[in-house]
């Protein structure tokens, strides 16, 4: 997602007695856990669980959404239906560990209600990043590393490059001797591969958006 912030405990700040202050989360001893990303109230859209800590999405740049409805509509146009495509929504990896992937593939089973806020990270067969300045070392290391530990078979990191801001997507597979990611392709103008089902993409639509 955008750039991020960790939340950490903050004092309320001196203010006139006739104004109110405002409070951080403050987090137990032990961190946050995946039942209170989705209990505790007030946090704001898109807030991710990383190793315990909220992490708070900034703004968007125009290019972040603009890649990621590209994308999506890419991947439905030929997803089987055994499988659902879903954008900004909370993968579960394990109790202090809920992303939440840019775009992510699942099978369809995972999906049992329009009211449902995640998807376990066993039911996602590609997970998508798309870098933000403020989120680099997560998008592309963090969040990888975790993923593929998870299972998830297949990720893209997705960069913007040069002067025309056009995205290049890193396509990886997970090996699973080492649970890591192995680069298997670098695309450009068009996003092809056969994995996890047939996929081609035209990556110079966005000019058009």
């Amino acid at each position: 997602m955008g750039g991020t912030i960790t939340a950490e405990p903050i004092s309320e700040a001196a203010a006139p007695d006739d104004e109110p202050t405002s409070r951080w989360p403050v987090p137990p001893v032990d961190g946050w856990t995946v039942d209170d990303l989705f209990t505790l109230p007030g946090l704001p859209p898109h807030t991710e669980l990383i190793d315990g800590s909220l992490v708070f999405g900034s703004p968007q740049r125009d290019f972040h959404s603009i890649v990621i409805d590209l994308l999506v509509s890419g991947l439905r146009r030929t997803v089987p239906t055994s499988f659902k495509v879903r954008r900004e929504m909370t993968v579960v990896i394990d109790r202090k560990n809920g992303p939440e992937p840019d775009v992510s593939v699942l099978r369809s089973e995972a999906v049992a209600s329009r009211s449902q806020t995640s998807f376990p990270a066993a039911d996602v067969v590609l997970a998508v990043e798309v870098v933000s300045p403020d989120s680099e070392s997560r998008d592309r290391d963090t969040k990888p590393r975790k993923y593929a530990a998870a299972g998830i078979d297949h990720f893209w990191l997705v960069e913007m490059v040069g002067e025309e801001e056009r995205p290049v997507v890193y396509v990886y597979e997970r090996d699973p001797l080492t649970k890591s990611y192995t680069v298997t392709g670098i695309h450009h103008d068009r996003l092809k591969v056969s994995v996890p089902f047939d996929i081609d993409i035209d990556l110079t639509e966005i000019d058009s958006l």
